[in-house]
């Protein structure tokens, strides 16, 4: 999930526990060119705070003129197709050719409403799955534990949709230095939980994070065992220092994380393979490695060797690069439509 969608989860949350309703908008289906993919939310409230984004534009104004005028329902979720014609396209600012279908459900700060979308936001928060289901005709909600992201399903004829929600991405980074710093900056602003690994007291308390990132004093594959090992996660080893570097990613490779990097020249990746090999990893195991890290755009500062490893993470995220563990990527056809 990414942080805006499950930001959205939280803020009708708190709305709700404030004895405020709200409604809760999802892009349910995109046709052409997107600006948002399938499962994108979006909250608002009776006095028109929006949080989240359906289309970055002339959506969310309709859907607040909407709440305005009393089109928005109280009391039953709502079906709307934006873009149908490229007239209406036009005016919504939408790609040429690109329109999308929404589903709006109103939440009243009532018991049940309150528990329902309690119960995403903590199963989310805990890094679990868990699938949600709006029955339009029946005017119904449900909620399940589940164990595996699938894609978003509405069925527009029979009035149902079924939606996976998943914790928030996380980047994991084995070591502090300059390229993790960048990297940490980088990936908080694309969205990811961030969080440095480094059992080297000295250097971790000298290290300056960015703001929000977590610095923690591990050995990096007890800290991967721990909190890094969902299909949500991504893990790069920057510290140059195989005693380190070599002990995290011998971790990774046993989890079900959706990438797995380490920095080094073609020289240093290939002796790499070659002392995890005689660690006993497989073949298989080896091939989940991205190294050396980053897709090659002649990147040599830190700063361009950041731009270059969350570039990879971003094609490899949403289907763009194949990945080591594709059928693990946990949203990879939502993102890749």
């Amino acid at each position: 999930m990414q942080a805006v969608d499950q930001e959205v989860l939280g803020q009708a949350h708190a709305w709700l526990e404030d004895g405020q309703a709200c409604w809760l908008a999802t892009v349910v289906a995109t046709y052409g060119s997107s600006p948002r993919p399938v499962g994108s939310l979006l909250t608002c409230n009776q006095s028109g705070k929006l949080v989240g984004s359906l289309s970055g534009g002339c959506v969310e104004d309709d859907l607040l003129g909407k709440l305005t005028d009393g089109v928005l329902a109280q009391d039953a979720a709502q079906f709307f197709r934006y873009g149908e014609t490229d007239e209406e396209a036009e005016e919504l600012g939408l790609p040429c050719g690109g329109h999308l279908d929404i589903v709006i459900e109103p939440l009243k700060a009532e018991a049940s409403d309150r528990a329902h979308i309690g119960a995403l936001v903590e199963r989310v928060e805990k890094r679990r799955c868990v699938e949600r289901s709006v029955d339009l005709r029946a005017r119904a909600t449900s909620s399940r534990p589940v164990e595996r992201h699938a894609p978003l399903a509405y069925d527009h004829d029979r009035g149902l949709l079924v939606q996976t929600l998943g914790p928030q991405y996380q980047l994991f980074i084995i070591g502090c230095g300059m390229v993790s710093r960048y990297a940490a900056d980088m990936a908080g602003a694309l969205g990811y939980d961030v969080t440095i690994c480094d059992p080297r007291a000295d250097v971790l308390a000298n290290f300056d994070a960015p703001a929000g990132v977590r610095k923690i004093r591990d050995m990096p594959d007890d800290a991967i065992r721990e909190s890094a090992n969902d299909p949500y996660t991504a893990i790069v080893a920057l510290t140059h220092d195989p005693r380190i570097d070599d002990m995290g990613l011998m971790e990774a490779v046993k989890t079900e994380a959706f990438y797995i990097g380490a920095m080094g020249s073609s020289r240093t990746s290939a002796n790499r393979r070659a002392r995890l090999a005689e660690l006993d990893l497989t073949a298989a195991e080896l091939d989940r490695l991205h190294a050396p890290i980053g897709l090659p755009i002649g990147s040599k500062t830190p700063p361009e060797i950041a731009v270059a490893i969350l570039a990879e993470i971003t094609a490899v995220r949403t289907g763009r690069l194949a990945g080591a563990h594709d059928a693990l990527q946990p949203e990879r056809a939502l993102a890749a439509g």
